[in-house]
């Protein structure tokens, strides 16, 4: 059953040095926060697994908390490239970064996979690219029914998934809406988890499309209104766009980034 505390609590508890850590949300509900927290704590050669990583993996790699990324898609969306995650792959600062790369379907199936405890998916979506020669996990299979040569994708099973959601009620059950992406999926994957939320509620009201967490399929909850800033929560927020845009020249420049982490994620001032 889920423990509701505090952010750095659940950080603390499930997030350790040398884990396997998934942070999804896909456009919107992207846990900004708790990736923060992740950077406070100093966490260290951690792999990152994300479908699209963006600024909050841009940044994580920038402190040094990434030995390796497992992603389909890189980019600060909507506007470029993530200066750090290029840095740390072209030039190893702050540190040398693995990258593992496929492609969106291959992941979400392998989250799948992870989800339902079967040691891989299958697709077609890698045929005739040359991915499986230079990622691990992927393989050919031959179809025992139809003799067809299909894609194996080895199951994605974090050691933890955190995710941010609009709300829990106060015995741990999530309730998220919107685009729900690959969360729930992830959550089920994992051996721990942490949702943040940006409210806790009573009781949670039906939502049309809303996708319930229920408490015993949860490690953590912590309350982090506006947690997914810069990106949004659907009925909370809206997406900073200026910010993405601010990004791109704030990242460029090792010491512009550091600079920018010492006031808005070390600073006293930014933690709960």
């Amino acid at each position: 059953m889920a423990e509701i505390v505090s952010l750095a609590e659940a950080i603390a508890a499930d997030v350790h040095d040398g884990d396997i850590v998934a942070m999804e949300g896909f456009t919107h509900l992207i846990p900004h926060a708790a990736g923060h927290e992740v950077i406070r704590q100093r966490r260290r050669d951690l792999t990152l697994v994300r479908m699209t990583p963006d600024v909050i993996y841009d940044q994580l790699i920038g402190a040094g908390c990434a030995r390796k990324l497992v992603f389909s898609w890189a980019g600060n969306p909507g506007v470029g490239s993530l200066h750090r995650f290029r840095d740390a792959v072209e030039r190893s600062w702050p540190a040398p970064l693995e990258i593992e790369e496929h492609s969106h379907a291959g992941m979400a199936n392998r989250y799948l996979a992870g989800a339902s405890g079967l040691p891989f998916a299958i697709l077609r979506g890698y045929r005739g690219t040359d991915l499986a020669t230079h990622t691990a996990g992927v393989a050919d299979i031959v179809c025992p029914f139809t003799g067809e040569t299909l894609t194996a994708v080895a199951a994605l099973r974090p050691d933890v998934t955190v995710i941010h959601a609009q709300r829990a009620d106060r015995l741990g059950n999530v309730q998220y809406w919107g685009i729900t992406g690959v969360q729930k999926e992830a959550v089920l994957a994992a051996a721990r988890s942490v949702v943040t939320v940006e409210e806790i509620v009573d009781e949670l009201d039906p939502r049309p499309g809303a996708v319930v967490l229920p408490s015993w399929m949860v490690t953590h909850v912590a309350l982090a209104p506006s947690g997914a800033h810069p990106s949004y929560a659907l009925d909370y927020s809206i997406r900073d766009n200026d910010f993405y845009v601010a990004w791109d020249a704030i990242s460029r420049d090792r010491a512009s980034f550091q600079a920018w982490m010492d006031d808005h994620v070390f600073s006293p001032r930014t933690q709960s």
